[in-house]
C-alpha cells in the first residue's frame, strides 16, 4: 500500500471548442512534468472549454482524445483525470475519466448539471458517485457544480482524497475558494481543485485558484492566480490517518440514505 501520491495540478486556459489544439497544447503541458508523478489532473471539459454546443466536440469512448489519454499515461507511467464531453446511446455527457497506461480504470458522470448555463439541456446527469482506489489511497472524483452539494461529496466511502475539475468563472470564485477548503474539512480527506484560466468563448473570464488542501483545511500547494502553470502537491497516507485517529470526527457524522 502507497504511502504517499504526488499529483500534478496543471491550471490552463483552453482552446474554444477545439479538441486537437487542446490535446497539443496539454500534450506539451504534460510533457514538462519532469518529476515522476503518480496523478496528473487536467480541468473540466479540457478538450473544448465548458461549452453547450456538444454534438460539435462531442468524442466517444473509443475516440482520440481516450486514446491520447492512455498513450499520455504511459508516457508519464501515471493516472490522468479530466472531464471531456462524451456521446453514448444518443446522450451526452460530462464525463471524468481516470486512465492509466493500460486504459480506463473509472468514470463518473456529472452528477449536478448547472442549470444557470442550461447544461442540464443538453447533457444526461449522472446518477451514480464513484470512488476508486489507486497506488493505496481511495479517490472520490467530482465536476464543477458538484461542488455547492455538500450531501453528495459526504465522506461515507472513507475515501482520502476527493477532486473536483472544474470551468469555475471569476464572477463567483470566492464561492470556489471557501467551499473547496470547507469540503477538506468537514470530510477530514486530501480536497483538490483543478480550475481553468483565461477567456472561454462566451467571454467568460476564469482565474483558476486551482488549491490542494489537507484534513484540517490547510492549503499545501502555490498555483498562482490568474496564470498558467503547474504544480506538484504531495499527499500523505500518515496525515489522513493521524487526525481521523486524533479528532474522530468523521465517526460523529449524521447517517442518512441519499435518494438519486
Amino acid at each position: 500500500m502507497g504511502t504517499s501520491l504526488k499529483v500534478a495540478l496543471i491550471q490552463t486556459n483552453l482552446v474554444w471548442e477545439n479538441p486537437t489544439k487542446n490535446r497539443h497544447l496539454l500534450n506539451a503541458k504534460i510533457s514538462a512534468i519532469s518529476n515522476a508523478v503518480d496523478i496528473i489532473v487536467l480541468p473540466e471539459m479540457f478538450t473544448s472549454g465548458f461549452t453547450m454546443n456538444a454534438a460539435l466536440v462531442s468524442e466517444t469512448m473509443s475516440g482520440e482524445t481516450m486514446a491520447w489519454l492512455k498513450t499520455k499515461a504511459a508516457e508519464k507511467e501515471a493516472l490522468i483525470i479530466g472531464s471531456l464531453i462524451i456521446s453514448e446511446n444518443t446522450n451526452f455527457y460530462n464525463r471524468l475519466v481516470a486512465v492509466d497506461a493500460n486504459g480506463l480504470i473509472a468514470q463518473y458522470d456529472k452528477r449536478h448539471t448547472f442549470t444557470l448555463a442550461g447544461e442540464h439541456k443538453v447533457y444526461t446527469a449522472g446518477r451514480d458517485k464513484v470512488t476508486f482506489s489507486y497506488k493505496g489511497f481511495k479517490i472520490c472524483p467530482l465536476i464543477c457544480y458538484d461542488l455547492r452539494f455538500p450531501v453528495w461529496a459526504r465522506n461515507t466511502e472513507n475515501y482520502d482524497v476527493l477532486l473536483y475539475v472544474a470551468n469555475w468563472p471569476k464572477v463567483r470564485i470566492d464561492a470556489w475558494d471557501t467551499l473547496l477548503k470547507a469540503r477538506a474539512i468537514e470530510n477530514m480527506s486530501y480536497c483538490i481543485g483543478v480550475n481553468r484560466v483565461g477567456l472561454d468563448g462566451n467571454n467568460y473570464e476564469y482565474t483558476g485558484h486551482s488549491a490542494a488542501y489537507d484534513v484540517l483545511g490547510k492549503r499545501i500547494d502555490t498555483l498562482p492566480i490568474n496564470e498558467e502553470a503547474t504544480e506538484i502537491v504531495v499527499l500523505e497516507k500518515s496525515m489522513i490517518k493521524k487526525y481521523r485517529e486524533k479528532l474522530n470526527f468523521l465517526n460523529d457524522k449524521d447517517q442518512f440514505t441519499l435518494k438519486v
